[in-house]
């Protein structure tokens, strides 16, 4: 039995919330797998952050995966890059649809008080603590149990996880979302947001949209069977097919 909770996007109390859920479901000691986009789009991504390395340092049985926003913002403080290739519409991390400017105003750097990206850059470098973007730089890509694979964004169908490359681990949609085949296990991922979490036979898909405004709703998942927890227990997440 495995817990999982997909993106967070700077949610706290949510995060809090889904925590709460799945310590009463199965106590303080619950394995779980986070599953990447921790910042971005809601009000507390330092908040999410700390949350997260405090666990860890803790010990608790957490194991806490990258995803293609936390990337981005490492990114941006340490090197200025506001842009990636793999962004379909164009737009930089600083534009609103990707929500770069609410995770540096939860470290108090507002985007829109400073003359340039440049500035921004420099303001973010002072405020944001190196010890939060090591975390995000240190995540693993992919988590592997005997049942199930855990993963951001999803895998390249047909290429073994070792020869897996980042840029699919954590932005790949188009060629894996619409592919029906059985990947060997249950790959659990997030990334591409939902009304509400959905499992397809072949995979699972966590991300519901916390995102958006949409609740941030934790899994247990034993074998390919999944479970969501909520303030009533548990309610089974029945495979709706396979593939998109």
């Amino acid at each position: 039995m495995i817990y999982a909770i997909g993106d967070i996007h700077g949610q706290l109390g949510q995060l809090d919330e889904a925590l709460r859920l799945i310590e009463q479901d199965g106590g303080r000691d619950a394995r779980i797998v986070f599953l990447g986009d921790y910042t971005d789009r809601g009000p507390d991504s330092r908040g999410v952050i700390e949350r997260l390395i405090d666990g860890v340092e803790a010990g608790r049985n957490w194991t806490v995966l990258r995803g293609n926003h936390d990337r981005m913002f490492a990114r941006f403080v340490r090197y200025g890059s506001a842009t990636d290739a793999r962004i379909s519409s164009g737009n930089t991390w600083l534009h609103p649809t990707l929500g770069g400017t609410t995770t540096l105003a939860s470290y108090g750097v507002f985007a829109e008080a400073q003359s340039g990206q440049d500035e921004i850059v420099q303001a973010a470098r002072r405020a944001v603590p190196e010890t939060h973007l090591d975390f995000l730089d240190s995540r693993p890509l992919w988590h592997e149990t005997d049942d199930q694979i855990f993963v951001h964004a999803g895998i390249r169908p047909g290429i073994e996880m070792a020869r897996q490359e980042e840029d699919d681990l954590i932005w790949i949609r188009k060629g894996w979302l619409e592919d029906p085949r059985d990947h060997g296990k249950l790959i659990v991922h997030g990334h591409t947001a939902l009304d509400f979490p959905c499992h397809y036979g072949n995979r699972l898909n966590l991300d519901g949209g916390a995102g958006f405004g949409r609740p941030l709703i934790p899994a247990v998942i034993e074998g390919r069977d999944c479970w969501l927890l909520t303030g009533n227990g548990r309610v089974q997440l029945m495979p709706i097919g396979t593939g998109f």
